[in-house]
C-alpha cells in the first residue's frame, strides 16, 4: 500500500541563494509511506458492520447532523452490507521516505517555507517545518 503525504514543488526563485550564486534548481518535496504486508479480503457481514460502523463514527461524528448506520431501515442496511467486500492489510513492513529541503541551507528553507505558506500550501510548509526542526525556521 502506497500512502502519499503533504507534496510540493520547491521554486528555485524561493531560494536566497540563488541572487547568491545562481546554482539551483527545482526540485521536488514530498512524504510517502510503504506498507508490506498479507492481504486480507473479508466477506464476514458482522465483520464488515463493526468496520463499517466505526469508519461512520469517525468521519461523522461532529457534524451539525451525523449519519449513523442505524438511520436506513436495516432490511437496507443488511443488503448493502452484502455488496461490500472489506480489505485489511496485515502490515509487516513499513519503509518511510520524506524529502523537504534538508540538503538546502537554512535561508533557503526558510525561503520555501515562506512561498509555500504565500500560495496555500500549509500542509507542505509545516511538513517542512518538521522535518526541518533542528534548524531556526519561521
Amino acid at each position: 500500500m502506497i500512502l502519499h503525504g503533504p507534496d510540493a514543488d520547491a521554486a528555485p526563485s524561493w531560494y536566497p541563494s540563488r541572487a547568491e550564486h545562481g546554482r539551483v534548481v527545482p526540485t521536488w518535496n514530498y512524504a510517502v509511506v510503504h506498507a508490506y504486508g498479507r492481504l486480507i479480503v473479508h466477506d464476514d457481514v458482522d465483520w464488515l458492520e463493526t468496520v463499517l460502523r466505526r469508519l461512520t463514527v469517525r468521519h461523522e461524528e461532529g457534524r451539525m447532523v451525523p449519519w449513523s448506520v442505524d438511520d436506513p431501515p436495516s432490511s437496507f442496511l443488511a443488503d448493502e452490507l452484502h455488496g461490500i467486500v472489506g480489505i485489511e492489510l496485515a502490515i509487516e513492513r513499513v519503509q518511510v521516505t520524506s524529502k523537504w529541503s534538508q540538503n538546502r541551507p537554512e535561508a533557503d528553507v526558510a525561503g520555501v517555507i515562506e512561498g509555500l505558506e504565500a500560495e496555500g500550501r500549509h500542509d507542505a510548509a509545516e511538513a517542512m517545518r518538521h522535518a526541518n526542526r533542528a534548524r531556526p525556521v519561521p
